[in-house]
């Protein structure tokens, strides 16, 4: 699909500066367009910009920030991520794929494994060795329990770099 939407769950500032700089000490320089994020959905149309722009906002309204927590690491194979436990986020994530039930793509039918990408496309032995240097590390921010998803994030894809769209800070009282 050409220059689809993507919508994103923003991480708190302390953890999204550390993931960031895991992004920039360990992703290919070349391939490294976007900042530390955990992807919701993957690929909406260019056609449901207006729908995405006026529902993520009522969704971010009614609902408090959900939870979540640092698990550890997740191999990606060719790649590392921060596994994340967000089962809130994941509950608000159904509900925005019912609203959008039969535009959905196929990457984005099914339930994601939360997490923080922080290196891609490297060999498999690359990817093992940052592992394993990473999983202590991460052990200490498991330790520090819970952190929040501030907002909901709406971006355009547009062929390497995305372009923010819209942030939409969760307000809401609501609890999932």
């Amino acid at each position: 699909m050409p220059q689809p939407f993507i919508v994103t769950a923003a991480l708190p500032p302390d953890l999204a500066g550390f993931a960031e700089g895991l992004r920039r000490a360990h992703y290919p320089p070349e391939r490294n367009h976007l900042h530390a994020h955990v992807t919701l959905f993957h690929a909406f149309a260019p056609s449901l910009r207006e729908e995405l722009a006026d529902y993520l906002p009522k969704v971010a309204a009614e609902f408090a920030a959900p939870e979540g927590a640092v698990k550890g690491v997740l191999d990606l194979g060719k790649g590392t991520a921060i596994a994340l436990e967000a089962p809130q986020l994941l509950t608000l994530r159904e509900g925005i794929a019912e609203h959008f039930h039969g535009s959905l793509t196929a990457q984005d039918l099914y339930e994601p494994r939360p997490h923080i990408t922080i290196q891609n496309k490297v060999t498999k032995d690359e990817a093992s060795a940052l592992q394993a240097s990473l999983a202590p590390v991460l052990a200490g921010w498991a330790a520090k329990g819970r952190f929040i998803f501030p907002a909901l994030e709406l971006w355009h894809y547009r062929g390497g770099p995305w372009e923010r769209v819209k942030t939409c800070a969760f307000r809401g009282r609501e609890r999932l």
